[in-house]
């Protein structure tokens, strides 16, 4: 049987995150620059968004660039921003295509005007699709989100706005720049890699970790579908017991 149909559609998570890694290893074994890597990993995202909107699911973010990745030397950076405003134009058809929706969290303002500039050209284009909604983490962090949302409520409590007692999970979730969007249910990072590098740190409390050693550019549907397997052969007991689940 397909790997696509032993997948129960009635138990998809909602939301999958993922961080993808590997892009440099992958072009390092073959004694190329690390941004040939970056360019093979397009084909990549290409692939699982389609495979998300193929499968069911309904919010797929990606972790493409962090607040720390603005350290790396600046030829890779520069490469990357000229090659993420590139792929956002070439790829707008794409998510026409599939009824994708484009969103973008982090500090954006921290990216190049051209790059902004395309961003939300894309983001206005797709602003109706329904099928699935691509998140991309910019220049993200979840510590400097979190540092974020705290700032915005301390302000809020120095106006009169709301009062200390009045902050609890729920209003402190509205603050991320996640809000309205459900937490991610399953959480896939490639390359062998096994930590959560400062991405989506209070969204990720109760999220399932998927890990491969496929390094990113070599990461496919069938890899997606795979991880949705898996994550459906766990048990989400939410700090219950397996009996209390079973009544």
């Amino acid at each position: 049987m397909d790997i696509k149909e032993r997948i129960d559609k009635t138990r998809l998570p909602q939301h999958v995150a993922i961080i993808m890694d590997g892009n440099g290893r992958w072009a390092k074994e073959r004694g190329k620059l690390r941004v040939f890597g970056h360019k093979n990993g397009v084909a990549a995202v290409r692939d699982t968004v389609e495979g998300a909107v193929e499968i069911g699911i309904s919010y797929l973010t990606l972790y493409a660039f962090s607040t720390e990745n603005w350290n790396r030397p600046k030829l890779e950076v520069s490469a990357l921003m000229e090659l993420l405003v590139k792929t956002i134009n070439k790829e707008t058809k794409t998510l026409m295509e599939n009824g994708v929706k484009l969103h973008a969290i982090g500090n954006l303002d921290q990216l190049p005007a051209k790059c902004c500039d395309q961003l939300h050209e894309t983001m206005q284009k797709t602003a109706d699709n329904t099928n699935c909604t691509l998140t991309l983490a910019l220049s993200y962090s979840a510590r400097w989100e979190i540092t974020e949302a705290a700032r915005q409520l301390a302000l809020q409590v120095q106006s009169g706005e709301i009062t200390p007692n009045d902050i609890d999970e729920n209003r402190f979730a509205q603050q991320l720049s996640t809000r309205g969007m459900p937490d991610p249910e399953l959480m896939i990072r490639t390359s062998g890699e096994q930590r959560i590098s400062n991405y989506l740190l209070w969204q990720l409390a109760y999220a399932e970790l998927y890990f491969t050693d496929k390094l990113w550019p070599e990461f496919r549907r069938t890899d997606l579908f795979e991880a949705l397997l898996a994550y459906q052969q766990r048990e989400r007991r939410f700090g219950l017991t397996s009996e209390q689940l079973s009544k």
